[in-house]
């Protein structure tokens, strides 16, 4: 088989570079590990920056979206019994979009179908071959036969285990990471949100999010030991632990039902240096990990693709090699960005065991801050919002 990009994983940034090349008429093949069910089937973040929004707009898969979606024009932030909100609109006239990852995932499906692109679901053993020179190509597995596509370019949008990332020499490739010592405990829950906009809490008894996907349905997360497990958690002592993390008057607002999903999420943050290597490029996860505190997983996984994208439109249509050339630098400019906000974000929130006292205060100290101090809020605002690309 021969394409102009081979893209290695078929989930949402994949997904979204290959209809993003098809509407400038550059054809490309994607090739994924798991069965489309499976890929739907993942429970993800649903808080999406603009610029992914309108690279959605884009190519004619955000009409659902522009339908079901929620925009939020701040985020609240509780300590305590006490909860102040950082208004995104009347700071930067900003907002972002609560639209479920799951989604969204099936939306770039519906359109990439519609086109008739080649997707290869279920195929064993993907291996960038050959990305130094040329003529490089992936090989694979699907239903027992060996397989390879030829292509310009491979992009590895393959997550963190996937193999584009291994594909770089480890002699050449730097591999920064932080494992933080307590994961998050969600719940999804057929159950009204307990606000309009998400709440962010920090409390002596450690983390919690109170967020949704829609109207009536709510996502939940409280801070806790990696070593738990969600069958240790009946639902009546996941709503009960949420509470006592919650200020007074929200606790008593919350809806509680049945959970219809629970799941243990460790938190990390993790980049490779560089994001390229001959002609492979990574885009999201296969380079880059975030905490979940602070939504940038999905959204800086966006940003990547916007500069893929670019540079090899620019390859193609204008002979232009420079933005190819320059990828991984400028991508890797935003990935630190909002590695530093994810990581700000988690440590001011959480709770650590055996946290010295000093470092408590200072937690204190900066949420005081962020309450009071305009300036502050405008760069939480900004971060939150989505820095441009």
């Amino acid at each position: 088989m021969r394409t102009q990009v081979a893209i290695i994983g078929g989930g949402p940034a994949g997904l979204l570079l290959g209809q993003l090349l098809r509407v400038n008429d550059i054809d490309s093949i994607i090739i994924e590990r798991h069965a489309r069910e499976h890929v739907l089937s993942r429970i993800r973040a649903g808080i999406l920056e603009t610029g992914l929004v309108n690279m959605m707009k884009s190519v004619g898969a955000g009409n659902r979206m522009e339908r079901e979606k929620l925009v939020h024009t701040g985020v609240n932030i509780s300590h305590g019994n006490t909860m102040f909100r950082v208004d995104f609109k009347s700071l930067i006239n900003g907002h972002v979009t609560v639209y479920g990852q799951t989604e969204l995932t099936r939306d770039l499906y519906e359109a990439r179908d519609s086109a008739g692109c080649a997707t290869y679901h279920e195929c064993e053993d993907a291996t960038p071959c050959d990305i130094e020179t040329d003529r490089p190509y992936v090989a694979f597995r699907h239903k027992g036969a060996e397989r390879k596509v030829y292509c310009d370019f491979i992009a590895g949008c393959d997550g963190f285990y996937g193999p584009s990332r291994q594909a770089i020499p480890v002699e050449s490739r730097i591999e920064y990471s932080k494992t933080y010592p307590f994961g998050w405990l969600g719940i999804l829950s057929e159950t009204p949100p307990v606000a309009e906009d998400l709440i962010y809490a920090s409390s002596k008894r450690g983390f919690a999010l109170c967020s949704m996907r829609n109207r009536h349905l709510s996502r939940y997360y409280i801070q806790c030991p990696l070593a738990d497990s969600p069958d240790k958690w009946g639902d009546d002592m996941f709503w009960d632990e949420l509470k006592r993390r919650l200020p007074d008057f929200a606790a008593d607002k919350i809806a509680t039902g049945k959970s219809i999903e629970k799941s243990m999420a460790p938190l990390r943050s993790f980049v490779c240096e560089p994001m390229n290597w001959g002609r492979l490029y990574l885009c999201g996860d296969a380079a880059h990990i975030v905490p979940p505190t602070g939504a940038k997983g999905l959204n800086t996984a966006a940003g990547d693709v916007h500069y893929l994208f670019n540079a090899l439109c620019w390859h193609y249509h204008d002979n232009d090699n420079e933005s190819l050339l320059a990828y991984s630098k400028k991508a890797l400019a935003r990935v630190w960005k909002t590695q530093r906000f994810s990581w700000w974000m988690t440590n001011l929130l959480h709770r650590l065991d055996g946290q010295p006292e000093f470092e408590r205060m200072m937690q204190k100290a900066e949420l005081s801050l962020l309450s009071e101090n305009r300036a502050a809020q405008e760069v939480m605002a900004t971060n939150y919002t989505g820095m441009p690309y």
